[in-house]
């Protein structure tokens, strides 16, 4: 089956706050997202709300239809967020106040003993665990210690690397993937994936759940039409 994706429109708000008021509306486009054959929804409200807000969070929890993903740090705002919400999945990032996005994995080792306890937080409210992560064994197998339910493949530096050499860019992640598989951990992906990468990172990661796309789709968007983007966009899943 086609790895699901999950249109992150962070960038939408980003829009709206340039100007204020309700255009776009964050609401609109999540709709309009899962109309046109998205299969969730993700945001990530950062302390700082300068995109998506927690005012936002709330209002998307009680009209999304698909999949509801909520990424951040998990301090006590995400935690009251998730305990309230029960959206379908929690990603956990472990970005620090300020930073622009999200650049880098979970180091599983160091914090190993503070994310176990975060995930039985979470799943003992029954939503599903995914923790960002970048594709070091040693990682992947403690990430399996914590109780996680999912990683989430940082897949910035596949991107980065896709058009000079794609055999090379992939090989982490397939050898990374074939861990995880053996840990038994579900396996999403973000960040940088795009038309020109989707199709190939999803044939070469068979056992690939869940995509989150945010700023290139968007992007893509103002050229295409969101309806035609988040199809393109679906249709590149196809293995």
């Amino acid at each position: 089956m086609a790895a699901k994706l999950s249109v992150n429109i962070n960038k939408i708000a980003t829009l709206r706050n340039a100007r204020g008021g309700n255009t776009p509306s964050v609401l609109e486009a999540a709709k309009n997202c899962e109309l046109f054959g998205a299969d969730g929804i993700t945001v990530h409200p950062r302390p700082d709300e300068r995109h998506i807000t927690k005012a936002d969070t709330y209002a998307l929890s009680k009209i999304v239809t698909t999949e509801f993903n909520i990424e951040g740090y998990p301090d006590e705002r995400f935690l009251q967020m998730i305990k309230e919400l029960r959206p379908a999945q929690a990603t956990l990032v472990p970005d620090p106040p300020g930073v622009l996005t999200s650049n880098a994995g979970w180091d599983t080792l160091k914090y190993q003993d503070f994310l176990i306890d975060i995930i039985q937080q979470i799943k003992s409210w029954g939503v599903r665990t995914s923790i960002f992560i970048e594709t070091d064994v040693k990682l992947i197998e403690a990430a399996a210690k914590t109780g996680v339910d999912r990683i989430e493949f940082y897949t910035g530096p596949y991107a980065e690397h896709f058009e000079e050499n794609r055999p090379a860019a992939i090989e982490p992640y397939i050898i990374a993937s074939e861990i995880a598989d053996q840990c038994k951990l579900g396996i999403n992906a973000g960040h940088d994936l795009s038309l020109k990468n989707l199709n190939y990172f999803a044939k070469n990661i068979p056992t690939l759940l869940e995509v989150s796309i945010g700023h290139a789709l968007i992007s893509d968007a103002l050229y295409l039409g969101l309806e035609n983007a988040v199809r393109m966009y679906k249709h590149e899943l196809v293995k």
